[in-house]
């Protein structure tokens, strides 16, 4: 198939355009849930990441982190034999401790065709073209960012003192409570070709992923955050899953995630959020903070079925969930 990179293949126009944004796996779950209700998708992914191979990457190259961007063009692949394969392919990490050792395949392919295009977007439309991704990738940005966050309890011995964290790295795994983020710089240059499918989007979708460090920051960029206010689509929240002991939203209630939503963008309308009964600690807390944005409550089991990854969304469930969100 022929595909002019940026675009949709010919003669598949179908349902809503969605415009999801996020990062990681969480993004990747809400791409596969998407793909099962339309072919006009866009993902604005984080370019925070500064772990790993993308870390690595970025400090050598002076690049956007490629990883979060690799893993939604993963996501996009279609299901035929092309589609599986490549995304084995670009997900395909080396072993050993040399050089490679640690680096995912796709983002060595992503930081090549930046190389040779030069230019972020249209670098990621020739990946997309090359996998024949059903849909588009692109940055929230084109600066790659830092997450700060004032962090409470970091040092055991004293848990009133706050404590600035600097990184995505950071932030995910401290031990601390989050208080507030912020990001470096603090008015980056939003992407121009993202601003644009916000403002054409019929549907917006914000989550799930981590929540300080993937789905928050795209927020804390105002043009973005503008763009997306003002836009005619409706606008869904997904909620994570019940958070590991680890994360770095452990110990915090669901209802208090919206609460830092608000701190951010105070003026944020929501059409919907939806969240699993089972991994929601207080459904009326939850429902009174999810009127505060204007939204309705979706309840719905979109974690996958005990004993195959409780812990993650199972797309399909997630895209019958989202048809109730839209259409009720």
């Amino acid at each position: 198939m022929n595909r002019v990179p940026g675009s949709v293949p010919r003669g598949v126009h179908t349902g809503p355009a969605v415009v999801a944004l996020g990062g990681g796996h969480g993004l990747a779950a809400t791409l596969t849930a998407v793909r099962r209700m339309t072919d006009r998708i866009t993902a604005v992914v984080g370019v925070a990441d500064d772990g790993g191979s993308s870390g690595r990457l970025r400090a050598e190259f002076g690049i956007l982190p490629p990883g979060d961007l690799r893993m939604a063009l993963a996501a996009l692949c279609g299901d035929d034999t092309w589609g599986r394969t490549w995304q084995r392919v670009v997900q395909h990490r080396f072993a050993g401790t040399g050089e490679l050792g640690g680096h995912a395949l796709g983002n060595l392919l992503i930081t090549a065709l930046w190389e040779e295009t030069g230019d972020a977007v249209t670098g990621l439309d020739w990946v997309g073209s090359l996998l024949e991704a059903q849909g588009r990738v692109l940055p929230c940005s084109l600066q790659p960012l830092q997450i700060v966050a004032q962090v409470r309890g970091v040092n055991p011995h004293a848990p009133d003192v706050i404590t600035e964290v600097r990184g995505q790295e950071e932030v995910a795994t401290t031990p601390g409570d989050v208080v507030s983020i912020a990001i470096e710089p603090a008015r980056p240059q939003a992407c121009p070709e993202a601003l644009a499918a916000v403002h054409e989007a019929d549907v917006i979708i914000l989550g799930p992923g981590s929540w300080f460090t993937s789905v928050l920051p795209h927020l804390l960029i105002p043009e973005l955050a503008r763009a997306i206010m003002d836009a005619s689509a409706k606008r869904v929240l997904v909620m994570n899953l019940a958070p590991d002991d680890d994360s770095e939203t452990a110990g915090i209630p669901v209802a208090r995630h919206l609460e830092f939503l608000r701190a951010i963008v105070p003026g944020m309308r929501l059409d919907a959020v939806i969240a699993d009964p089972r991994h929601v600690d207080d459904a009326a807390a939850l429902a009174d903070a999810c009127a505060q944005f204007g939204a309705a409550l979706v309840l719905e089991q979109v974690a996958h079925a005990p004993g195959r990854n409780p812990g993650a969304h199972d797309p399909d469930r997630l895209a019958v969930a989202l048809r109730t969100a839209l259409h009720g």
